[in-house]
């Protein structure tokens, strides 16, 4: 077994680190927009009280985006995934968020899939957060 933290990537928020490797199973824990610098994809402020508009298309290509890294650093990539959960804060970003996850999976070749909606996320500016398994024979 393999833990891993990936350099120029956000810290995770508590006890885990973003990849695990058993094998062959390439285990990535759960994935948000957030950046480095702990800013986060998709969340732009609009006015000087502080509302912000959260955009689930931005916010769902960044994750992947984060995953996509992540996989590579183990030789793998988004073709490798066999099985994804997703978190969606509402139910309402689905259409949104099943736009750029096509863009990314095949309905035919993709990994299985299970989206659920939760009361919240680590932090109110994150409305998705996924989670992968991959597949990659270790060499």
């Amino acid at each position: 077994m393999k833990s891993k933290l990936v350099k120029g990537k956000a810290t995770p928020r508590g006890a885990y680190p973003h990849i695990k490797r058993v094998g062959d199973f390439i285990f990535v824990s759960g994935t948000s927009s957030r950046l480095p610098d702990n800013t986060f994809a998709g969340v732009t402020q609009i006015d000087e009280m502080g509302t912000v508009e959260l955009d689930i298309r931005k916010q769902t290509r960044a994750v992947l985006e984060n995953i996509k890294d992540y996989l590579a650093t183990e030789g793998a990539s988004l073709k490798d995934v066999v099985d994804v959960s997703t978190f969606l804060v509402t139910m309402n970003d689905f259409a949104g968020y099943n736009e750029i996850y096509a863009q990314y999976f095949d309905k035919e070749t993709g990994p299985t899939r299970t989206t659920v909606a939760v009361h919240q996320l680590p932090h109110p500016n994150l409305i998705i957060e996924i989670k992968v398994v991959a597949f990659k024979e270790n060499n």
